[in-house]
């Protein structure tokens, strides 16, 4: 018979909820920039920016949960392009594998959400404009007890750029971007949650980077947005 100690009998339901609460909870780190004029009166259309998409299922049902988000903030969907005010190009991606290496104690719990890595120049910006992209990934739980573990992880970066035009003079009035990392590259999973991770707040603060998380599983329970520096 195995007796554990009183302090490892606290630890585990504690280290079983932190584990919970990482693999339940979907984050994002979304940065918007905007000079969106007012919504009521102004219609869009959304098209992909890489016109191979148009046309497809696939890009047709992100497009439709975007328009959901947008009529939500009070835009009209126009009947034609030629009508349009604003065009709401889309575009969304995921990176190829990569393994990372992480430890965690030998006895005890690691892994998890932390600090997200610096920008790199993994994806390519509009047409010259903003661009580059986030490289790193989340960090790992510290603490626990006994010799280390050393693992690596697959992780892929996944990406939804969106960008709105004025239809009159093509000039730029929004431009976000919501990119999460993680071991999946789901994309019909990951586009509709970062699709509410850029709509969080939305349009935002210009210039400003946020983390947002949500648990999908809870829809009623309001996103937590927290600024980052």
């Amino acid at each position: 018979m195995i007796t554990l100690s009183k302090t490892t009998r606290l630890v585990l339901p504690l280290a079983a909820l932190l584990l919970s609460a990482c693999t339940t909870g979907f984050e994002a780190r979304v940065a918007r920039f905007q000079q969106l004029p007012a919504a009521a009166g102004n219609s869009f259309v959304i098209e992909p920016r890489d016109k191979a998409l148009e046309g497809g299922l696939e890009f047709a049902t992100y497009a439709n949960l975007v328009k959901q988000k947008l009529i939500a903030a009070g835009f009209q969907e126009a009947s034609s392009p030629a009508t349009a005010a604003l065009i709401v190009q889309m575009d969304y991606h995921v990176t190829a594998p990569r393994e990372k290496v992480q430890s965690r104690p030998g006895f005890g719990f690691g892994g998890g959400f932390g600090g997200m890595g610096g920008w790199g120049p993994y994806w390519g910006g509009w047409g010259g404009g903003w661009g580059g992209g986030w490289g790193g990934g989340f960090g790992g739980w510290g603490g626990g007890w006994g010799a280390n573990d050393v693992y690596s992880v697959t992780q892929y970066n996944t990406v939804l750029a969106m960008r709105i035009n004025r239809a009159a003079d093509k000039q730029s009035v929004f431009e976000g971007r919501a990119e999460t990392v993680g071991n999946s590259n789901n994309l019909a999973r990951l586009v509709p949650q970062l699709v509410t991770a850029i709509f969080t707040n939305f349009p935002g603060n210009s210039g400003e980077t946020v983390r947002v998380r949500f648990d999908p599983a809870k829809p009623g329970v309001a996103p937590t947005v927290r600024p980052l520096p």
